[in-house]
């Protein structure tokens, strides 16, 4: 008499506690995946037996496997703590061995680079000295800490300055004359910017508006003059500002070079803004306004925080109100993730089962997407787990109960006289 299907079984059922146990040991883990066990029944090889007379012999563990399912998001208070949203591994060297992980809760080293509590790097796509990202091999993320230097307003990255007024139709020619910045019976409108030079020093630029006579065709023109820091006024040497008689300013009159002016702050010097262009600048009846001023020089800033978008892109925040890319976080998946070879530790290595790498950005194909600020929970159903916990709990004791019965059969054998 046999006592192997009873053995195979109660091998079986506690492979499958062993599986039950392990996941809900790691319930709180985060990025964890759980495993079910396979089971196959087991049939011993006889010529001449055919299937109708075939008696199983036992289960086998055929496999166990992890569950590659989503676990739930929960928030924290590190921006650098990331989550994934869909499907993909982070993808982590130690000197230059690669594993891949679900766990997204780093933090900066002393040198700057990204790491996880294991001090395994976090790898992605690199930026340049201008926050520009190419895709290109993934490297391990080292963000610089460094200030960004200034950019002047006339920097050709810088854009022009531009302005969007209306100019109050209605006006009267000023009073008073010669135009005097400091007599505003002598100018109908005003409006000041901050300005950079090349230092990234700000100045104060500030525009006076006068109205002359109408023009001819009938419309108006008005004089403009500008100071820096309160000093030299000029008046703009590209001619005066002409409107139509709809208000439209003329296309000729829109874009104005600003003058030159002297600087002690040991940038270069003599200095220009560069070209201030009015284009959309009106002649309404109603009050002088401001509607747009803007210009895209900045003072040099120092890192005050970053964030990470759902793209993977690491965006520094300056205290001179400037961001800029520091890199991206790149997501790798397989053909089959159920053949990574698990390392512990929340990290998994690939395999001849997985199929090789696929990298790219966060959001392609069918990888997900990155959440800032927030872990992926362990997707472990502790529910489900207590209820498969008692039903091999229940798979052992029978498949004891055979064992027993089995031996009392035999022990009533041996009895026989």
């Amino acid at each position: 008499m046999s006592f192997q299907q009873g053995l195979s079984g109660l091998s079986a059922a506690a492979t499958a506690l062993n599986v039950i146990g392990n996941n809900v040991a790691n319930a709180s883990t985060v990025g964890f995946k759980g495993a079910n066990a396979h089971f196959a029944d087991v049939f011993a090889s006889s010529l001449g037996i055919v299937g109708a007379s075939q008696v199983g012999i036992g289960v086998g563990v055929s496999s166990i496997q992890q569950q590659f399912t989503q676990g739930n998001l929960t928030t924290t208070n590190n921006g650098l703590d990331l989550a994934l949203n869909g499907g993909g591994f982070f993808r982590m060297s130690d000197d230059g061995a690669i594993t891949y992980t679900r766990n997204g809760q780093f933090h900066i080293d002393k040198e700057g680079y990204v790491i996880n509590d294991l001090n395994l790097r976090l790898t992605g796509y690199p930026a340049d000295a201008l926050g520009a990202i190419s895709p290109s091999s993934p490297v391990e993320l080292q963000l610089s800490a460094n200030q960004i230097p200034p950019r002047a307003t006339s920097d050709p990255l810088s854009g022009n300055l531009t302005a969007v007024l209306n100019l109050d139709s209605r006006d009267k020619v000023p009073p008073i004359t010669p135009f005097n910045f400091a007599n505003p019976d002598t100018y109908n409108f005003s409006t000041a910017t901050s300005v950079y030079d090349t230092l990234g020093v700000a100045h104060n630029l500030t525009t006076f508006y006068i109205l002359n006579a109408p023009t001819d065709p009938p419309g108006g023109e008005w004089t403009v003059w500008a100071t820096l820091d309160g000093a030299d006024p000029q008046v703009l040497p590209g001619g005066n500002l002409i409107f139509d008689t709809s208000g439209a300013l003329t296309a000729a009159s829109a874009k104005q070079t600003l003058p030159t002016w002297a600087l002690t702050s040991g940038a270069v010097t003599p200095w220009s803004p560069g070209l201030l262009d009015y284009t959309g600048t009106t002649q309404y009846g109603s009050e002088s306004s401001v509607d747009r001023l803007t210009q895209g020089g900045y003072s040099a800033g120092s890192l005050t925080g970053m964030g990470v978008g759902s793209d993977g892109i690491i965006q520094g925040r300056y205290s001179n109100g400037q961001t800029r890319n520091l890199g991206q976080v790149v997501l790798a998946t397989f053909a089959d993730p159920n053949g990574l070879k698990n390392l512990g530790n929340n990290q998994w290595s690939s395999s001849s089962a997985s199929g090789p790498e696929l990298v790219a950005a966060p959001g392609s194909g069918s990888r997900g997407v990155i959440q800032s600020s927030a872990i992926e929970d362990s997707n472990v159903d502790l529910t489900k787990e207590l209820v498969d916990m008692i039903t091999a709990q229940r798979n052992y004791q029978a498949n004891a109960q055979t064992i027993k019965t089995q031996d009392q059969v035999l022990q009533t054998l041996v009895n026989l006289r």
